[in-house]
């Protein structure tokens, strides 16, 4: 046999026949009540999630759910490559592949291409005609030029 039972608007209790009050508000809404203490608590405007003996502060704190006891697995994050600016996959799986004596003669004739270039260049602006005078230059915009001045 089905009994028809509602639901308290309050506690989200189930409500049997001959049980709970019913309480119509002036915008026609009909609200059930398992017991008067939810219906004074409703009215105070108390919210129920704030009560621990309501079904919407077990459902906020995650209360309640056998079925679910279990955690969910978190996944490891897998490891991936991929290619960076200027080198293909390839050219990274092979570099990887090499053996660590190559690799690092290869890195050192880099190194010193390197040394080599930077030497180039001080060079090459030491060579510039110095046509106009190194002396430091009067700042822009300060109170010689008349800029921010407030009482005038």
């Amino acid at each position: 046999m089905v009994i028809k039972t509602d639901l308290c608007n309050y506690t989200e209790y189930r409500i049997f026949p001959g049980h709970g009050q019913k309480f119509i508000a002036k915008d026609a809404k009909v609200h059930f009540f398992i017991s008067a203490k939810a219906d004074a608590l409703f009215h105070q405007r108390i919210k129920p999630v704030k009560l621990r003996w309501t079904q919407a502060w077990r459902r906020m704190n995650k209360k309640g759910k056998v079925e679910e006891g279990a955690k969910k697995k978190t996944r490891k994050a897998q490891k991936f490559q991929k290619a960076i600016v200027g080198m293909s996959l390839d050219d990274l799986k092979k570099k990887k592949a090499q053996k660590p004596e190559l690799r690092q003669a290869r890195e050192a004739a880099a190194k010193e291409a390197k040394a080599r270039q930077a030497q180039k260049k001080p060079a090459t602006k030491a060579a510039v005609p110095k046509g106009k005078s190194q002396a430091p230059k009067a700042p822009k915009g300060g109170p010689a030029a008349g800029g921010n001045k407030k009482n005038m």
